[in-house]
């Protein structure tokens, strides 16, 4: 299928809202399944008093993740990427699943055999969020940057939505061992249905888009190979590009490494602003902020308020006013937020709960702005297959830079004495 430019216009934009929307949904099963299992902290806390599951958890989820996308990343540009996020969504529901089945064989009951299992659950959602992450990110990278926003979105509105359900379980349930299981498991099973309908939407949706056939079909002629499978997906019958024999030059792309050498200031940002946010988010603020009026609401308080606060801050760079477009803005902006290091420090030995609160709040918000803008920003003015792997890059580092802040926060823990 090839668009004219009479159909041109029309295609870019037809079916843009719903492609948003999906896009959000798609977003939120991402992270969903994991945001899950770190919002019911409580209930681990309580069956697994010994093994501190906040932060072992995280450190279980992070080299896996890690791991996966490095590979996809190095053999990106031969990668069936439906393939990849269909398998990516359908481990999610597994290991969703498997987070009742565990329970229900266990009995709810503690002991290392069922933190082992709850490990090794956290470890195939890494697995699946390499899958998925990566692979999405990219494959939107060859759209509008719209869709970039609203992915990154969805991925931060997983958070506040499994805080608000969390919310809504303690004060359902009975502030109990049996109260906090019927909470978690109301998690999982949501969990199922809604990785499910990520299954449903990125496999017989999103590829029948006018607006996603489009970009698909734009990235195809710029000699993009990693869309064949959706461009079948939505009905288009895939071609050889004319212009790759005549002038091969035309679709050679730039390699991962020149990629990288030409963005080495995105791929710093994003490494840098992972480091941080992850060496304070979960683990600290579960662990290391004291006692205060609120009691066992303090820590669901906090963490609903980065939550939250990351989703607005991800829908910020559509206000053009306040967009941060420069890349010597950007890295400014992320090397200032180091200053929260000791911020968070001297308030939770000196401060009370609001300033703890305001603080959480500023590093969801900054944490959420700043992601969407590099993300949207680096893959402008590169074709199709360059977008694609760019987009792999930058999420890798994104990784990377998640797994050396929880690395450090597990550091922090054992000079404490644990």
């Amino acid at each position: 299928m090839e668009y004219d430019d009479k159909h041109t216009g029309a295609a870019k934009t037809q079916g843009k809202s719903w492609g948003i929307f999906i896009c959000w949904l798609l977003g939120n099963g991402c992270l969903f399944g994991f945001n899950g299992m770190l919002t019911i902290e409580d209930y681990y806390t309580y069956i697994f008093p010994k093994y501190h599951p906040t932060r072992i958890i995280t450190l279980a989820y992070q080299p896996f993740v890690l791991a996966t996308t490095a590979i996809f990343t190095y053999h990106e540009a031969k990668v069936n990427t439906r393939l990849r996020n269909l398998a990516g969504y359908m481990l999610f529901f597994l290991s969703s699943f498997g987070v009742i089945i565990l329970d229900v064989l266990s009995s709810g009951g503690g002991g290392i055999a069922p933190f082992v299992g709850v490990c090794i659950i956290a470890a195939a959602f890494g697995i699946a969020d390499g899958h998925v992450q990566g692979g999405m990110t990219g494959d939107l990278s060859l759209m509008c940057p719209e869709f970039v926003q609203s992915f990154f979105a969805g991925i931060a509105a997983s958070g506040a939505i499994t805080s608000a359900l969390r919310f809504f379980t303690k004060a359902f349930f009975e502030n109990s061992r049996d109260g906090l299981r019927k909470g978690a498991m109301l998690f999982s099973s949501i969990s199922c249905f809604f990785e499910l309908l990520c299954v449903l939407l990125y496999a017989f949706v999103f590829p029948k888009l006018p607006i996603v056939k489009f970009y698909r079909s734009r990235a195809a002629s710029e000699g993009s190979l990693t869309v064949t499978a959706d461009l079948a997906a939505g009905g288009i019958k895939s071609r050889s590009n004319p212009l790759a024999e005549e002038a091969p030059a035309h679709t050679e792309r730039l390699s991962n490494k020149q990629l990288l050498h030409q963005n080495m200031d995105y791929a710093l940002d994003i490494f840098l602003i992972y480091i941080l946010t992850l060496s304070i988010f979960p683990g600290f603020l579960a662990e290391d902020t004291g006692s205060h009026s609120l009691g066992s609401w303090y820590v669901l308080v906090l963490i609903a308020s980065f939550n939250v606060s990351d989703l607005i801050g991800r829908y910020l760079p559509l206000i053009e006013q306040i967009k941060l477009t420069s890349r010597k803005g950007l890295l400014l902006a992320v090397i200032s937020r180091f200053l929260l290091i000791p911020a968070f420090y001297f308030t939770a030995k000196y401060g009370d709960q609001g300033w703890m609160i305001m603080l959480t709040s500023f590093l969801g918000l900054s944490n959420g702005h700043l992601t969407v803008c590099v993300l949207a920003e680096a893959p402008k003015g590169y074709k199709g297959p360059e977008q694609n792997a760019l987009g792999n890059l930058l999420v890798l580092f994104l990784l990377a830079g998640i797994f050396v802040g929880a690395v450090s926060d597990w550091l922090w823990l054992i000079g404490k004495g644990w």
